[in-house]
């Protein structure tokens, strides 16, 4: 009788020994699911990242080429034309921000610079595929002098201001400040 009690009591354990085990390993199999889950929604982010570079490099091809040809007045209808197609792009405006810049026009630049950054903060970035951190600092460090000066001589002047203020909206950007 005590060798049956005995059997008896190892089958037991080794049966909820066994069912442990299989609820450990469906449970597991729930935290496999969900790291494959992540996996794969960071691979398509990734992809979809990847996808929107290329797509934005041959969208702007066109205007690229016009700009280092030197037809800046073409480019600046062309860029037109896109931003009709795809409204509130913000590499468009940072195209367009450099454009005017070469034009010698600073404000209205520093504007455009300004509305690419809020649009797209990854602009402000030291790195990145469509960083346009160089170009930006370059932008500040020249004209947020000048512009100060001016600002302070003529403090009336409600355009100087907004052009101070955005300067440094995007000083503070690329210090790594958000909105």
């Amino acid at each position: 009788m005590q060798d049956r009690f005995d059997r008896w009591h190892v089958l037991v354990l080794l049966l909820t020994t066994l069912g442990a085990a299989a609820l450990l390993l469906t449970a597991g199999g729930g935290g496999d699911a969900a790291a494959r889950s992540e996996l794969n929604r960071q691979l398509e982010q990734d992809v979809a990242y990847r996808a929107r570079i290329d797509f934005l490099q041959d969208l702007y091809r066109p205007v690229l080429d016009l700009e280092k040809s030197g037809a800046r007045q073409q480019a600046l209808l062309k860029l037109e034309e896109i931003g009709r197609r795809y409204p509130g792009e913000g590499y468009g405006f940072i195209i367009k921000g450099r454009i005017l810049l070469q034009l010698d026009a600073v404000e209205e630049a520093v504007a455009n610079y300004v509305e690419g950054v809020r649009l797209n903060g990854d602009f402000a970035d030291r790195q990145g595929a469509f960083s346009a951190w160089n170009e930006i600092d370059q932008l500040v460090s020249k004209q947020l002098p000048s512009f100060s000066e001016r600002a302070r001589t003529h403090p009336d002047n409600a355009s100087l201001k907004r052009v101070l203020n955005n300067l440094h909206y995007l000083q503070s950007r690329l210090a790594g400040g958000c909105e």
